[in-house]
């Protein structure tokens, strides 16, 4: 029997105020910096809870849109996002120094994530940003996507991410969510959904197609209101399986 193992990670320090709930269950979490949510105390505050429970932390950056929670696409010269984004993973960062904690990964929020899947020159602004760092700092990216080919060009680290509580296309991209099934809400179905990528290299579309894809890990994200219980599950019933949570 094949063994398989994944790493389960949520976005947090987003205002929902749930990490305390959260931590046990994550094996890495994205911690928002400034550009769509949070400040200094609530990633100091979420960093203290990911060391206490050995959590890897990323940071989160996003377009600097707090107002549309860096959900909605903004036209910005490339410059100037390249210094949003460095100066949100260095806002991080310096609180990392201080509590003496590594960064792990970087990963994109919101409609930059998905733009950056699509479009080379924004997954460039965001691989400039990380070459800036000398210890090579993993990047979180979406299987078959624009920035993870320009991710290994350039020799940056990548972590193939899928989404447990998201339905996906036929091209991989994620249902979105003004539609009224973008969003998976049932714990079974998560599961099933989750298993299915970890297990058989596939996903099944919203059409019902079979998609091949690749599972480093898994998102459940922070910000959806039945969070707690859906990561829990998820956990469970992963380690039942005896898939490995690292």
């Amino acid at each position: 029997m094949e063994l398989f193992h994944v790493d389960i990670n949520a976005d947090v320090g987003e205002g929902v105020d749930n990490e305390e709930q959260l931590m046990p269950f994550l094996s890495s979490c994205n911690i928002a910096c400034g550009g769509h949510a949070g400040d200094e105390g609530t990633m100091r505050k979420v960093v203290k809870l990911a060391k206490v429970h050995q959590v890897k932390v990323g940071a989160h950056p996003s377009f600097p849109d707090k107002e549309n929670f860096g959900r909605q696409a903004m036209e910005m010269p490339y410059a100037a996002l390249f210094e949003s984004l460095k100066h949100q993973v260095d806002g991080l960062l310096k609180i990392l120094r201080e509590e003496q904690v590594s960064l792990h990964h970087v990963k994109p929020h919101g409609a930059l994530y998905n733009m950056a899947a699509a479009d080379k020159k924004l997954a460039g602004v965001v691989i400039e940003v990380l070459k800036t760092y000398a210890t090579p700092v993993q990047l979180y990216v979406p299987y078959g996507s624009v920035i993870a080919d320009l991710a290994v060009q350039h020799n940056i680290p990548i972590v193939y991410e899928v989404f447990a509580d998201r339905n996906y296309n036929d091209d991989l991209s994620l249902v979105s969510r003004v539609k009224k099934d973008a969003l998976i809400h049932d714990v079974d179905d998560m599961f099933e959904h989750v298993y299915r990528m970890i297990s058989m290299r596939e996903v099944k579309s919203i059409d019902g197609t079979n998609v091949p894809i690749r599972v480093d890990t898994v998102c459940v994200h922070g910000d959806n209101s039945e969070a707690i219980k859906l990561v829990e599950n998820l956990w469970k019933r992963l380690e039942e399986k005896g898939v490995k949570i690292y």
